[in-house]
């Protein structure tokens, strides 16, 4: 079973208000990132909450997700992630971590991803575009105790340079995969995207590499 845990713990204090609810292409932004999972190969969607755990909820109402809650208003992208592994099925072999506030995430992306790591499932998978490394993440379950007992003050980040040679990039021609969406400037470029982009512009894998 492949799984995906989307980070939605965090406290918007850039934006100002609860970015993960404004709306975008008619819907919030975390409800969009939830469908396109829910709609990829993924087979379960669990999302990490926080301080405004209950709107989130309201906003995923009537999916078929599980959530978990980040305790810790004060902890680090990684300790929502390590809330997430926790809550994973016994049967779990793979797990995608993704952004709550990423909204250029697709179903295609994701299901390529995927598609990639099934073609050896000792590579940690992930996008990049141009050179720079983005999100989401997918990482066989056998990592998990690690990044549950390593890496603190360094995140995924440390975990990832910890095993380069195992790190496969897919590269992708759309720079969507580095973009979260943390200030109203973000939130501003996101609805122009949003409002011109067409269903080819979602995604495109021109080559992938071993990194």
């Amino acid at each position: 079973m492949i799984c995906a845990v989307v980070l939605a713990a965090g406290r918007s204090e850039r934006m100002g208000r609860q970015k993960l609810l404004l709306p975008l292409g008619g819907k919030p932004v975390i409800t969009r990132i939830v469908d396109e999972l829910l709609g990829s190969e993924i087979e379960r969607v669990l999302v990490v909450t926080g301080g405004n755990g209950e709107r989130v909820r309201e906003a995923l109402d009537n999916r078929l997700i599980q959530f978990e809650e980040n305790p810790d208003r004060a902890s680090d992208m990684l300790g929502s992630v390590r809330c997430g592994l926790r809550g994973l099925p016994t049967d779990c072999d793979a797990v995608m971590v993704a952004l709550g506030d990423q909204p250029g995430i697709c179903t295609e992306l994701v299901n390529e991803l995927v598609r990639c790591f099934r073609e050896d499932t000792s590579r940690i998978v992930l996008p990049m575009h141009l050179g720079r490394r983005g999100h989401p993440v997918l990482l066989g379950s056998q990592y998990c105790e690690e990044i549950l007992c390593r890496y603190d003050g360094s995140g995924l980040r440390g975990f990832l340079d910890a095993h380069a040679a195992n790190v496969r990039c897919v590269e992708v021609a759309t720079p969507t995969i580095l973009e979260d969406m943390d200030t109203p400037g973000d939130y501003c470029r996101q609805q122009e995207r949003f409002a011109t982009r067409s269903r080819g512009d979602r995604f495109a894998a021109v080559a992938d590499e071993v990194q």
